[in-house]
């Protein structure tokens, strides 16, 4: 198994990548909140890529203006929330300079801000996918919702796939910190199998949250109708300020698309805020099970 980022040093860090829109003003808001809450603090990254050149061009301003307004940001939020806030402005590509300045930083969590599925602007939209797919930290992919008064109710769902146990540790810490109920809602399986195995994913979910103390209840989906339309419909349902997804790059089960499944929930109707988690730690507390079956 891999052992990446097992014993990383993180930085206390929210690292929120900015291109000046609207949606984009709304995830540094969220991030820095949520920066506020965690005892964190927060670096708003603007990359300057050939858009920006363009845009600062129609502007007739120079590179100074993405200075300025990194600037303000920091002047702004630092004086209304009290946490430190640091600005970037790096050159090249928001795929790799994003995830390059969370690793130099060593960034613990990064919120993006997205335009939904259609009319999209350059990389907060079409390209988030590519994006979060990428992330080594986990992403919350936020719309226009704002952050409210935190994650109080959190939804989880879980499948047959080993990863779920995964984003515990998140649901752990963000239940403590808002003091949340947890939602688990679980996949409908119809083979004895995968149901079995789904029962063990959920009890080794459960026990942990027992042993911590963390409120949950368990909701089954049912048997017609996609998984990730079930999550949503629910996560409105349970009024959820937050849904909790792994998203596993380039890997689909048997009958089950993960890339279809994460994009249905990142772009959301609701526009209920994602967090997008990739499976690169395997902790033996949540996987001990997998070397006995």
């Amino acid at each position: 198994m891999s052992q990446t980022n097992q014993n990383k040093t993180y930085n206390r860090i929210v690292l929120i990548p900015t291109d000046f829109s609207e949606v984009c003003g709304n995830a540094i808001s969220h991030g820095i909140k949520l920066a506020r809450f965690l005892g964190y603090k927060a670096t708003i990254l603007h990359v300057i890529n050939q858009e920006t050149k363009a845009a600062l061009k129609k502007k007739n301003v120079g590179a100074d203006y993405v200075e300025w307004r990194l600037k303000e940001y920091k002047k702004y939020y630092e004086k209304k929330y009290e946490i430190v806030v640091d600005t970037l402005a790096e050159e090249g590509s928001i795929f790799t300079t994003i995830h390059e300045v969370a690793e130099n930083l060593k960034a613990n969590l990064m919120v993006l801000g997205t335009h939904g599925k259609q009319g999209l602007q350059h990389v907060f939209g079409s390209y988030a996918m590519k994006v979060v797919s990428q992330s080594q930290i986990p992403v919350v992919v936020v719309q226009k919702r704002s952050f409210r008064e935190g994650y109080k109710n959190i939804v989880f769902p879980v499948n047959n796939d080993l990863e779920p146990r995964q984003a515990v540790q998140w649901a752990k810490l963000m239940g403590k910190l808002f003091q949340s109920e947890i939602h688990l809602f679980l996949s409908f399986e119809k083979d004895t199998a995968l149901n079995s195995r789904l029962q063990v994913i959920t009890k080794q979910i459960t026990d942990i949250f027992t042993d911590e103390k963390l409120p949950y209840t368990i909701t089954h989906a049912g048997k017609a109708g996609s998984f990730a339309d079930q999550v949503i419909a629910y996560s409105v349902y349970k009024h959820a300020d937050l849904v909790l997804m792994i998203t596993r790059p380039n890997v689909d089960l048997p009958g089950f698309s993960l890339s279809a499944w994460s994009e249905k929930l990142m772009f959301n109707d609701s526009q209920i805020p994602i967090m997008c988690i990739n499976p690169v730690d395997y902790g033996y507390y949540y996987y001990e099970w997998s070397m006995l079956t």
